[in-house]
């Protein structure tokens, strides 16, 4: 019994191998950008297009299969990793980007001081910062040459 394919009927979407395709990708590359996910399919679905893949992830998102997280300075990406309020951290040399759960445990993880008479659902937070192997780099990079 393939999961993808239960996953896809019960959200209203046919099954198509594109779809199952780029589930599979966002499965295993998370936080992956659509070239990425291009890329990834290239040797399964040769002929998949650029858009073909976009409109697979607007349908995946739009049935919140899939997520679309957009961290400043860099191109959308996607994940599995949907419905549970999760936040991100960025590396901001490298771009490297990872999972934080909600700080507190339940959603909205923030409550903010005026809600304009919004009903707030979600808060959407991303941590900015180096990564290990970025700032082990940059220290390897401070250490004087040996004389």
């Amino acid at each position: 019994m393939d999961v993808d394919a239960d996953l896809l009927r019960a959200s209203g979407l046919r099954v198509t191998t594109p779809r199952l395709a780029v589930l599979r990708a966002t499965e295993t590359m998370p936080h992956a950008t659509a070239d990425d996910i291009v890329t990834a399919l290239a040797a399964e679905l040769p002929t998949t297009s650029h858009q073909a893949v976009y409109g697979v992830l607007a349908a995946l998102t739009g049935v919140g299969l899939v997520r679309r997280i957009e961290p400043a300075g860099s191109p959308a990406r996607y994940e599995r990793r949907t419905g549970d309020n999760h936040h991100h951290i960025v590396c901001t040399m490298c771009g490297a980007i990872e999972d934080v759960d909600c700080a507190v445990g339940h959603a909205p993880c923030l409550t903010p001081s005026e809600t304009h008479g919004f009903a707030v659902t979600t808060a959407e937070v991303t941590y900015w910062g180096i990564c290990e192997r970025c700032a082990a780099a940059e220290r390897d990079d401070a250490e004087p040459l040996p004389a």
